[in-house]
């Protein structure tokens, strides 16, 4: 997982060169709040999810964060000033009511209590990224290129030092080192780069509804590519996801 990070960031590297006169415009305070953002983005919330993993399963995980839409909805309204209308709070309601509905029929109340205390800092640390995300991208202080390729360089750095630290160097074979190619530059560098342009326009709670919309993806991919049909009541869940997703994305006044 490191080696994907610094792999991207290999990858997002030139922007830094041929974008030079940008990053000079920098100021102290705008490199100040790129590098919280990748300690938190990349280093805690990435290597959280993998930390946390290694000791929760993956369903009680993914229903612990399922709650992040609504921290960042509390948090835009406290701290960015982004105040959501009545129905993007139902949408809201109604998202994190689908998950439990859709998780409920795996019993996702079992598990040590480390993997939910880590399970419960990874939302935390997932809630703030957005926000921050949110906050740096609409004071547009940099391009959203310059942007993943800074948070980028600090997160990876991070997680390659941890990883290096308690694991060593990895040996890899040569299909291994393809498909980390393909993530880093597909699902990594070219993935969060677009994120940081939707931050320009999409308000932090918007963003992040969009992104839990990645449990309605993988239902439908693992009913066509491995035949795991979801029962009526996962159907009912991802209804309610579906429903509440779109809500919250139908405002009616202007972001600033």
């Amino acid at each position: 997982m490191p080696v994907r990070y610094g792999f991207a960031f290999a990858v997002l590297c030139p922007a830094l060169w041929t974008r030079r006169e940008e990053v000079r415009r920098l100021t102290l305070g705008n490199w100040a709040q790129l590098v919280v953002l990748g300690l938190v983005f990349y280093a805690l919330t990435q290597g959280g999810q993998f930390l946390t993993l290694a000791h929760l399963d993956a369903i009680p995980f993914s229903l612990v964060l399922s709650f992040t839409p609504l921290l960042v909805a509390i948090g835009g309204w406290v701290g960015l000033r982004e105040p959501l209308t009545m129905a993007q709070w139902v949408g809201v309601a109604l998202a994190l009511g689908g998950a439990a509905i859709y998780f409920m029929p795996a019993g996702v109340l079992h598990g040590p209590g480390i993997g939910f205390v880590l399970a419960g800092l990874t939302l935390c640390a997932n809630a703030g990224a957005s926000l921050l995300g949110r906050l740096v991208n609409r004071s547009r202080l940099a391009s959203p290129l310059i942007v993943t390729a800074v948070g980028m360089g600090v997160g990876s750095a991070c997680l390659l030092g941890v990883g290096l630290g308690t694991h060593g160097i990895p040996v890899l074979t040569w299909r291994s080192w393809g498909l980390i190619a393909w993530l880093a530059v597909v699902n990594t560098a070219l993935a969060f780069t677009l994120w940081n342009v939707s931050l320009r326009t999409l308000s932090a709670v918007e963003s992040s509804m969009v992104n839990n919309t990645m449990l309605i993806q993988i239902a439908i991919l693992a009913w066509v590519f491995l035949g795991e049909r979801p029962g009526g009541i996962e159907i009912i869940g991802l209804v309610s996801v579906t429903a509440g997703t779109v809500l919250v994305q139908l405002r009616r006044r202007a972001v600033g």
